[in-house]
């Protein structure tokens, strides 16, 4: 009876983290370039009684055995990395990847960090750079004068200066693909960190080796889809509560046997 509480107790925080991911995953629903998690369960260890196989006569063996099982646990909690829709802003500094990669950033101490995040500004020297003031890696910078900027799909930063007709190539966007994304440490602000599990980074031509294209004047939106998380959050309620019900049995029924001994 003992082992039914605990059994019941390890599914009860299980389902505290179903619902925890999923509802980080609804909270970032209209958060540009986020990617939703869902969280993944094992079993724990069995307390066998009777191994399948055992003799059961001289001549007998039993078919399955005797094992009853101590409950679950969580063992990861996977980043799914599908394409989320594109929107529309009329920026002209916005990027979205259509496909694989990811834009390559730096922060004030020299880190590299990467992100899904294509709505860019530029600062006050004409660098672009994202809403934290993060800037873009390669570092590309907008002369002061500039009245149009372009951006192409394969990365190409062209632009039209005061009094000019003719567009002038002033850097190139490269996006970074990792052989693992799922293995990149999620730090917030829509950022990850490489780590031993997700690869090293590689860098190339947006539309080569496997990347995405860019769509300028467009943001990727998150990937979460609502109604597959309401579902989820019933699932992992429900199953609360189920766990909570069993809690609730085993601790009447020790009860009752308590009240036998006396």
């Amino acid at each position: 009876m003992i082992q039914a509480l605990y059994t019941a107790s390890t599914g009860m925080n299980a389902m505290e983290t179903q619902i925890d991911v999923t509802a980080n995953n609804i909270a970032n629903v209209n958060t540009i370039g986020f990617k939703q998690s869902r969280a993944e369960f094992a079993d724990l260890m069995y307390n066998v009684m009777q191994y399948a196989g055992s003799a059961t006569s001289d001549v007998t063996k039993s078919p399955t055995g005797i094992e009853v099982g101590l409950g679950t646990r969580v063992v990861a909690t996977k980043r799914s990395f599908t394409e989320g829709s594109l929107k529309e802003t009329g920026n002209e500094l916005d990027m979205a990847i259509t496909g694989r990669g990811f834009f390559k950033m730096e922060l004030p101490d020299g880190t590299e960090v990467y992100s899904r995040n294509g709505a860019y500004k530029v600062d006050q020297d004409g660098t672009l750079v994202n809403s934290d003031g993060y800037k873009l890696i390669p570092e590309i910078v907008l002369p002061e004068d500039t009245v149009n900027v372009s951006i192409g799909t394969d990365g190409t930063v062209s632009v039209v200066q005061a009094n000019q007709t003719q567009a002038t190539q002033v850097g190139q966007v490269l996006l970074t693909n990792f052989i693992n994304p799922a293995g990149l440490h999620a730090m917030g602000d829509n950022l990850y960190l490489e780590t031993d599990s997700s690869g090293q980074p590689l860098d190339d031509t947006p539309g080569t080796n496997g990347l995405g294209l860019l769509r300028q004047g467009f943001v990727e939106l998150s990937n979460v889809q609502l109604v597959v998380e309401l579902t989820d959050l019933i699932t992992g309620q429900r199953a609360y509560d189920a766990n909570s019900k069993i809690i609730t049995t085993a601790d009447q029924m020790l009860q009752k046997t308590n009240q036998m001994k006396r």
